[in-house]
């Protein structure tokens, strides 16, 4: 499990493929931050509310200069149906080896009913126009959790 992001990191680059199979990088996009969310299972009742939430706010986000990128272990076909099945207009990326988790530490070791295993743990990672991690949420809960990164963003005045 690597090391978890902190503040000022800088953020691992990635290229993943999205839900319609073209590549898409995180590369320093001038004047706008990044959002990249990482969530365990597309179609599952939590990542739905999560991303649902993320599609009901994009404008207002991408108003303020973000925008949302969302990570899962699932293959692209799966992210396709999701995409379309709640009509998500931010990129998913599929990350099956999850070495994008890895390096930004949303990948490792969960408990669940008492057992233990490896697996996605539900994190936020913003990143600046210059690449730089500006803020770093772990274990976060899909139910409530855009409404409180605007607030910790401080979009909601």
């Amino acid at each position: 499990m690597a090391d978890r992001l902190a503040t000022g990191d800088d953020a691992p680059h990635f290229t993943l493929k999205d839900s319609s199979g073209k590549d898409v990088s995180l590369a320093p996009r001038p004047g706008r931050h990044t959002i990249v969310y990482f969530y365990p299972a597309a179609s599952t009742p939590g990542c739905t509310k999560e991303a649902c939430d993320f599609r009901d706010s994009l404008a207002s986000l991408q108003s303020a200069g973000y925008d949302v990128l969302g990570i899962s272990p699932d293959p692209v076909q799966k992210l396709a149906a999701f995409a379309a099945n709640e009509t998500l207009t931010f990129p998913l990326l599929s990350d099956q080896d999850h070495a994008v988790a890895d390096a930004y530490g949303a990948w490792g070791e969960k408990k669940n009913y008492g057992k233990t295993y490896e697996g996605l743990i539900r994190s936020t990672i913003v990143v600046d126009p210059d690449g730089k991690v500006a803020l770093a949420q772990y274990n976060v809960r899909a139910t409530g959790h855009v409404a409180k990164l605007r607030r910790d963003l401080k979009l909601d005045a």
